[in-house]
C-alpha cells in the first residue's frame, strides 16, 4: 500500500498524539505510536486538575506541559514529513514504487498541512512552557514571602 505524504503530514498535525501517523506508516504493532498517547492523557489529566484544584495545583504544572510538548513534537513531526523530497519519501515508505511516484508529491494540502503546524505547534509550545514558569516563579514568589514574614 502506497504511503502517501500529506496524508501523513496531517495526521501527524491532528492526531499525532494519539499516534495515528505512525500507526499509518508502521502499522498497529509500532511501540512509539502506542505510546504517544501516555503524555496526552497525562496532560489532559493535568488540565482536569486545575479545573478541579485550581492553578495553584503543583502536579498541573508539571502534567500540562507534557500534552502541550506531545502535540508540539507531533507537529514538528508534521513540518518534517511534509517538508521531506519526493525521493527521499518514497526511498523510506515507499520502496516499492518509483523514486517520482505521486504519493510523495507535495501539493497545497500538504504546504496547508505545514504552514498550520509550524503555527499551532509553536503557540502551543510557548504556551506549555510560559504555563510552568509562570506557576513555578509565581510559586517561589509565595514562598519566599512566607520566609520573610
Amino acid at each position: 500500500m502506497k504511503k502517501n505524504k500529506t496524508l501523513t503530514a496531517w495526521l501527524a498535525f491532528l492526531g499525532g498524539t494519539l499516534g495515528l501517523h505512525r500507526f499509518y506508516l508502521r502499522g498497529l504493532g509500532d511501540t512509539l505510536g502506542w505510546a504517544l498517547p501516555i503524555p496526552t492523557a497525562l496532560g489532559l489529566y493535568g488540565i482536569q486538575r486545575v479545573q478541579q484544584f485550581g492553578l495553584d495545583d503543583q502536579w498541573s504544572w508539571v502534567l500540562i506541559p507534557c500534552l502541550g510538548f506531545s502535540f508540539a513534537g507531533c507537529a514538528l513531526t508534521a513540518i518534517v514529513y511534509g517538508l521531506m523530497t519526493r525521493e527521499k519519501w518514497n526511498a523510506k515508505f515507499n520502496p516499492d514504487q518509483p523514486e517520482d511516484a505521486a504519493a510523495g508529491a507535495t501539493s497545497w494540502f500538504t504546504i496547508a498541512a505545514i504552514v498550520l503546524s509550524l503555527l499551532v505547534g509553536t503557540t502551543v509550545l510557548m504556551a506549555s512552557i510560559v504555563f510552568s514558569f509562570q506557576r513555578y516563579f509565581e510559586y517561589q514568589v509565595e514562598e519566599g514571602r512566607k520566609i520573610s514574614q
